[in-house]
């Protein structure tokens, strides 16, 4: 579609798509952003642009819409997937990712405290950390299905950056 059109003119298509899931406050938006090539994108971005995510703090929502959101967000990651793109984001429900990030829990409070206190833009406060904890339990799932995860998202990124390269 268009959507896909759009990524396909600002960011690489690879052979492969990779998908990397970590939650809100571990440096994904940091890492993207200071990037010199433009290899990976905000699912954030992706699932807005495919209407996936609705506007607002929809993560605020009951269970039962976070997850229709999550599921809508796993189909627009594979089709992401099938074209290339190397994805990384905090949605997800039954897609299973290629790594996982989560620090340990000292270096996530202090990633969420340093961008709440210096450049915001998004994401968990420290207001949020149950809610964040929640999360890093829900994404340790994966270590059961053979998904490996990683403490940091340069770590996982050149694991899969050297898995990519083995292709």
């Amino acid at each position: 579609t268009g959507a896909y059109k759009e990524l396909g003119e600002k960011y690489i298509k690879h052979k492969v798509g990779f998908f990397i899931l970590a939650p809100s406050g571990v440096g994904k938006t940091h890492f993207i952003k200071n990037q010199k090539e433009q290899h990976w994108i905000d699912g954030d971005e992706v699932w807005m642009m495919a209407k996936a995510h609705p506007d607002g703090q929809w993560w605020l929502e009951d269970i039962s819409v976070i997850d229709e959101i999550d599921q809508r967000s796993d189909v627009i990651t594979v089709e992401a997937k099938k074209l290339g793109f190397w994805i990384m984001g905090a949605s997800n429900y039954w897609l299973k990712p290629d790594a996982v990030v989560i620090p340990d829990w000292e270096t996530h409070q202090s990633f969420i405290s340093k961008r709440e206190n210096s450049t915001y833009d998004g994401g968990a406060t420290s207001e949020d950390l149950e809610r964040v904890k929640k999360s890093r339990n829900w994404m340790s799932r994966w270590e059961k299905e053979g998904v490996t995860i990683f403490k940091s998202i340069e770590n996982a990124v050149n694991y899969l950056v050297e898995k990519n390269n083995k292709l």
